[in-house]
């Protein structure tokens, strides 16, 4: 059985999924129905337990979501905890769609985007993790980590875009009244992101 993994607010500011939903960057574009889609395809690299892995990712983006939705987030966060957040992003429309090759995949449920002082771009995702038949049959411990979460660094230069993928967490707070995400597995890094 893997060991989930707890992971400090401060510590993973990089990859966070709660600096996600607590904008931290510059010149937020919000609410915005994307002309063109953005499409990005990258591998997925296992990290410690999961060294040696890699699968592929599409990532479409249609829509970046509008500023209500990251009130509505940390509302029902605040409210009912990971359970609230997992509900609250179920009922959001879609904004694009992704997927591990060989998957259908899912819809992305909340998307945010920031221009970046040094011309990079970030883009944020979070939505709720598509549970397999059998972690849901068997209720795995599995099925109580319902998020999914990526950060994907766009570089105007070429070769240098990055990013992480965290394909199952939740948010706790911890003793200290910490924001926390706790992994079941190790994030997953980007490599050979490209924008389609």
């Amino acid at each position: 059985m893997e060991r989930s993994r707890e992971t400090r607010f401060g510590f993973v500011s990089l990859l966070t999924l709660a600096l996600m939903l607590m904008a931290n960057g510059h010149s937020p574009v919000h609410g915005q129905k994307l002309a063109k889609p953005i499409t990005i395809q990258a591998q997925a690299m296992g990290t410690s337990t999961q060294l040696g892995r890699n699968v592929g990712i599409t990532v479409i983006i249609n829509e970046i979501s509008p500023p209500g939705d990251q009130k509505i987030l940390l509302e029902a966060f605040q409210q009912k905890g990971n359970e609230g957040l997992v509900n609250a992003l179920s009922k959001m429309p879609s904004k694009g769609r992704f997927a591990i090759t060989g998957t259908l995949g899912g819809d992305i449920a909340y998307v945010r985007k920031f221009s970046m002082p040094d011309g990079t771009t970030k883009i944020r995702v979070v939505t709720n993790r598509l549970l397999r038949f059998g972690e849901v049959w068997a209720d795995t411990r599995s099925s109580d980590y319902e998020l999914s979460a990526l950060e994907i660094v766009l570089s105007p230069r070429k070769g240098k875009s990055t990013g992480t993928l965290l394909p199952a967490s939740k948010l706790k707070v911890n003793k200290e009244n910490q924001l926390e995400i706790e992994l079941f597995q190790n994030p997953w890094n980007l490599v050979n992101v490209q924008r389609r």
